[in-house]
């Protein structure tokens, strides 16, 4: 069971590289699906939101183990993915999260600070 994530969001499409952003995703895709396959992730999942006045669009969740998405975000290949989305999207974010075990014990330090300072 995965005890890490990776919340992966965008923004809006740059004016004019729309049908690169279609292509980059679709290859983005690909790519989380190999991963999983190869048991590098767990799972993963894609999301585009409903227009809502923000700026995040979209996003990814990447679910696995905490070493092995430490690793992942060291990869080459994961980087290059990211540099070709950053030149299409705005606001491109990539940010660990606490999912399963995790955030069970991020929640408990929370309420141990929370006590501690009230």
């Amino acid at each position: 069971m995965a005890d890490a994530a990776l919340f992966i969001g965008w923004g809006e499409v740059v004016r004019g590289r729309e049908m690169k952003a279609l292509q980059v995703f679709n290859e983005t895709q690909q790519y989380y699906a190999r991963l999983q396959q190869a048991g590098t992730i767990e799972s993963f999942e894609a999301v585009i939101l409903n227009p809502h006045g923000g700026d995040l669009v979209g996003f990814i969740l990447i679910r696995g183990d905490q070493a092995k998405l430490d690793a992942l975000r060291a990869t080459e290949e994961f980087q290059k993915n990211q540099t070709r989305a950053q030149l299409i999207v705005n606001n491109l974010g990539v940010i660990p999260a606490a999912i399963g075990a995790s955030l069970a014990t991020g929640m408990a330090t929370y309420a141990q600070a929370v006590q501690e300072l009230a």
